[in-house]
């Protein structure tokens, strides 16, 4: 069976099956050796490589977000070659804040997977209290 594997195509596979709550098969979407770049100063901010690092955010996401975080394309994907950006609505609660924006997620999609992801927010300031404060190591 032959699957579009255009990046609008694998981008909508991708957002799809974050929407259905279908985290195996988004992760399925990423190449072995993908780049997430996450914004910000907060404990999740910098790059994370590999699907094993990328699952390791996106749980450590969910653990803060006490289960709640929810992400909802909010407009239509715009493509320029390997580039897509997408429109995002994002939010997320725990005991004591919650956050809600805009954003826009730009995915580079080769060979029918995404390599890379960078992610932009409409209130990074805000996005960094939610997530709170990037660990101090100390030696």
């Amino acid at each position: 069976m032959l699957t579009d594997q255009t990046p609008a195509a694998v981008t909508a596979s991708y957002f799809d099956a974050l929407d259905r709550g279908d985290v195996p098969a988004a992760m399925a979407l990423l190449s072995p050796d993908v780049v997430w770049h996450q914004p910000g100063s907060n404990r999740f901010s910098g790059d994370h490589s590999g699907i094993d690092g990328v699952g390791s955010l996106l749980g450590g996401m969910m653990e803060t977000s006490q289960g709640t975080f929810r992400l909802a394309v909010t407009g239509p994907a715009m493509v320029n070659g390997e580039f897509v950006a997408v429109p995002v609505q994002f939010s997320g609660k725990r005991t004591d804040v919650s956050m809600d924006m805009s954003g826009v997620d730009l995915l580079t999609v080769r060979d029918g997977k995404i390599a890379e992801v960078r992610l932009f927010s409409a209130d990074g300031p805000a996005e960094d209290a939610f997530w709170g404060p990037a660990y101090a190591i100390s030696m």
